[in-house]
């Protein structure tokens, strides 16, 4: 099983300067102020090039969450995740096992700002926003979590191994164990149609998983 990066015993990096507490989303309670910290948060540079923070859609007591990387020059402009390109086919992966953005699924990023050029997010960007995901998960309490593409699953798994190696097998993530399955990201599926196969039984898997749950 897979173990999460994110322990309480781990060393925070100091925030930038002019930025929130590191403690500052451990203390958040609530979801206004957890969105209201996302959209105001300055802890990384990366609040200088955004054109809106992202902090996540969907149902808020939901059952499944699903974690990307951070979002795209889409999800930049209108402040909500996965709803270019890649987006609609996660929407449609989604329909496919009876489930959808809105109804039992919480969407969200490891990152909450848009990295410049779509570039992989650095260490100190993803130090500054992981504790606005712990809040997240803190209030969500999903009984699942699905790690969409290498950079959530290597992220919320503690692993530099690449994602074929990491998907078919559940993980477990944080001191609750939540069941976490990795797939790929809807963007490489794009670019590589032929993965859709080994997506699809991801999928499977998880709903087969929900299903058992209820």
């Amino acid at each position: 099983m897979g173990v999460t990066v994110w322990s309480p015993r781990r060393a925070e990096r100091p925030a930038p300067s002019g930025a929130e507490p590191p403690g500052a989303a451990a203390a958040v309670d609530d979801w206004a102020a957890l969105e209201a910290g996302i959209r105001g948060c300055t802890r990384c540079p990366l609040h200088q090039t955004r054109i809106c923070a992202v902090p996540g859609v969907g149902d808020r007591d939901a059952e499944l969450l699903i974690v990307g990387e951070a979002p795209g020059r889409e999800e930049d402009q209108r402040g909500e995740p996965f709803v270019g390109r890649a987006g609609r086919l996660l929407d449609a992966m989604l329909r496919a096992i009876d489930l959808d953005r809105h109804r039992r699924v919480y969407i969200t990023n490891v990152i909450k700002s848009r990295p410049p050029d779509n570039r992989d997010p650095k260490a100190e960007e993803l130090s500054a926003c992981r504790p606005w995901l712990e809040a997240q998960i803190r209030l969500i309490r999903p009984r699942r979590v699905l790690a969409v593409g290498r950079v959530s699953a290597q992220q919320l798994i503690g692993t530099r191994e690449g994602i074929g190696k990491l998907r078919g097998r559940w993980h477990r993530l944080g001191e609750a164990e939540t069941p976490l399955l990795v797939t790929y990201h809807p963007a490489y599926l794009l670019r590589e149609p032929a993965a859709k196969a080994r997506s699809w039984a991801d999928l499977l898997m998880l709903k087969t998983a929900l299903e058992a749950d209820v």
